[in-house]
């Protein structure tokens, strides 16, 4: 049997090159009114469309769907070369607040509410590839869990997608967001979410162009269900919700090189120098586990030669191995034998999981408040910079985050380099200097 994203390869050729060819019929009136019409309805049946599982056909769902594309196709010029969010009813309900959660870029939402991946795969050639996206967002998946639909079946989808986009443009960007917690009252119980989101994450391994964001973890409880507090009915954000999906999003839109493309300004205090330059990684590479013996110099490089740490206007950033748990360290060329305060600040996405290695040992770095160890903290900004300071004496370091300790007394080596671990998800580090002390 053909692989599903082979046989599909044609009909999305020839879907394709009708959206492109629409709108020039349209204008020179070769389409007839109830065809113009005609191409905004839901399918009245399932026959000879592509991919598999529900497509709703609800009378609201089917009014919601024809208004939302014939806005779509109002707005297509207008939204060429876009940041296209594609979904439900989450990124629906985004609306006009999509573009100002993030400013300066050119965005497009293409949320319908109630759509499933089945959906999302039929309109995806005049709703999103018609457009020339710039990269896509994509949330989707919770509508097929409420109509029973196989986590495999859901994913086979997923996949069917991603060949549409890549078959377009290889190189353009996917952000695919984990599917949202939601409640079992709300016929998508936890480990059913889980498990989808396992697979999504399986399905894009081996796709470069696609980031996975771990959206699920970034708002699930400790019972793996939606927060009332940022999802009021368990199953759609609120304000506050949207504000952290936008948060956790920023970071990944900095790294695509989509924002933040200024270079940083910051000079190190006093008495300070600077260990990362914040344009190459220079003065930066790999050493043997054991021993430490420099292995690897990275001297003019802007990337490592396994893509996991990338240096970009000030930041570095540390990127996790699309191969599960495949542990990496990067540690400055020098070595410091004497007292030192090392200030930094990171950035983290949901739950990522770093480490800061002085002169050998592990300084955990996370997205503490869910990562941990350090949940307890009360002026941790998730999402957001917050500063470490290490102060080293006499073989004993004390370390804190944005003023709270994390480390009161951790026993050193007389003497070794600074280094950065790549275990989970995106973590960025930038400002990072060192002064010797008296």
């Amino acid at each position: 049997m053909p692989h599903p994203a082979h046989s599909f390869r044609r009909p999305v050729l020839l879907t394709c090159l009708c959206a492109l060819l629409l709108p020039l019929l349209l204008v020179t009136g070769c389409v007839s009114g109830s065809d113009q019409g005609a191409r905004f309805e839901v399918p009245a049946t399932d026959a000879g469309l592509p991919g598999a599982g529900p497509i709703r056909r609800a009378d609201w769902f089917l009014k919601n769907w024809r208004e939302r594309r014939q806005a779509f196709a109002a707005a297509g010029r207008r939204d060429q070369g876009a940041i296209v969010f594609l979904g439900d009813s989450i990124t629906q309900g985004w609306g006009d607040d999509l573009g100002r959660s993030f400013p300066g870029l050119k965005v497009a939402n293409r949320g319908i509410g109630g759509d499933t991946s089945r959906g999302v795969l039929v309109r995806l050639p005049e709703d999103v590839l018609a457009l020339h996206p710039r990269a896509v967002v994509l949330l989707i998946g919770t509508n097929d869990l409420e109509d029973a639909a196989d986590p495999a079946v859901i994913t086979a989808n997923l996949r069917l997608i991603l060949a549409a986009l890549r078959q377009q443009d290889p190189a353009m960007p996917v952000v695919l967001c984990a599917v949202f917690p939601s409640s079992a009252a709300k016929k998508r119980p936890a480990d059913r979410i889980q498990l989808l989101n396992k697979l999504y994450k399986a399905a894009v391994k081996d796709e470069p162009q696609v980031t996975f964001l771990n959206t699920w973890k970034l708002f699930a409880d400790a019972q793996g269900d939606a927060p009332a507090g940022e999802f009021p009915d368990l199953l759609h954000p609120n304000a506050a919700g949207y504000a952290k999906f936008a948060g956790a999003l920023r970071p990944v839109f900095a790294t695509l090189g989509f924002s933040e493309t200024e270079p940083d300004d910051f000079a190190p205090e006093p008495g300070f120098t600077s260990l990362f330059n914040g344009h190459d990684l220079t003065a930066w590479g790999y050493r043997a586990e054991k021993g430490l013996t420099p292995v690897e110099d990275f001297a003019g490089r802007t990337l490592s030669p396994d893509g996991r740490f990338l240096a970009r206007n000030g930041r570095l950033v540390v990127i996790a191995s699309r191969e599960g748990r495949e542990i990496r360290k990067l540690w400055t060329a020098a070595e410091f034998p004497r007292d030192f305060e090392l200030r930094l600040e990171f950035r983290a996405t949901p739950n990522a999981d770093s480490g800061i290695f002085l002169r050998g040992p592990q300084l955990q770095c996370r997205d503490y408040l869910i990562a941990g160890p350090y949940k307890s903290l009360q002026h941790y900004r998730a999402l957001d910079w917050n500063e470490i300071i290490v102060t080293v004496k006499d073989g004993v370091a004390r370390s804190t985050c944005n003023g709270e300790v994390l480390e009161a007394a951790q026993k050193l080596p007389a003497s070794g380099p600074i280094g950065f671990e790549s275990d989970h998800d995106q973590m960025e580090y930038r400002r990072i200097r060192i002064r010797e002390l008296p």
